[in-house]
């Protein structure tokens, strides 16, 4: 039996909510709403759109804290909350279910939320490269992006530093 030693953090909840029932995003702007073609990264199940869903397309930051290092990018969630819900998943079945593929970037972060390392991984890099930030006790936690546009992907914790952080997903080694 393996232990886990980080955890995958889901996409806030309350930006989920207001962007569904409000539909404003983190800036403040209006969604939008669009059918899926297929293949489109949800970020709210953490896994790509199917054909012919329903998706809302907004602006998000994983950031809290102001300073240069804040930033705001694109995301995909489903429409409706009730379509999906996202079971504990490793990483290992994001690369499966080709959340993410052959490269993804890591970018490691201190509780001040400034850039401390960053690197390009790939699925069978990725736990060598978990390890080495998290071994690094200046980084508090890592984003993990898609490589060719940026997109944030998903947010990555220690396992000991979970405090009201939202719906968690185990990621065991």
């Amino acid at each position: 039996m393996s232990i886990s030693t980080h955890q995958l953090i889901q996409i806030r909840p309350a930006f989920l909510q207001r962007a569904r029932e409000q539909g404003v995003d983190d800036l403040g702007q209006p969604v939008e709403r669009v059918i899926a073609n297929g293949g489109e990264p949800c970020r709210d199940v953490l896994r790509q759109a199917k054909p012919g869903e329903e998706l809302i397309l907004a602006s998000y930051c994983p950031f809290e804290l102001s300073g240069p290092y804040k930033e705001y990018g694109p995301v995909f969630i489903l429409a409706d909350p009730e379509a999906e819900h996202l079971a504990s998943k490793s990483f290992a079945e994001l690369i499966e279910r080709a959340y993410f593929s052959h490269q993804f970037v890591l970018r490691a972060y201190s509780t001040s939320e400034r850039i401390v390392d960053a690197c390009l991984s790939s699925p069978a890099q990725f736990e060598t490269d978990i390890s080495r930030f998290f071994d690094n006790r200046e980084i508090a936690f890592v984003l993990a992006r898609f490589a060719a546009y940026g997109c944030y992907g998903c947010r990555i914790v220690r396992a000991h530093t979970l405090a009201n952080l939202g719906d968690i997903v185990t990621i065991t080694n």
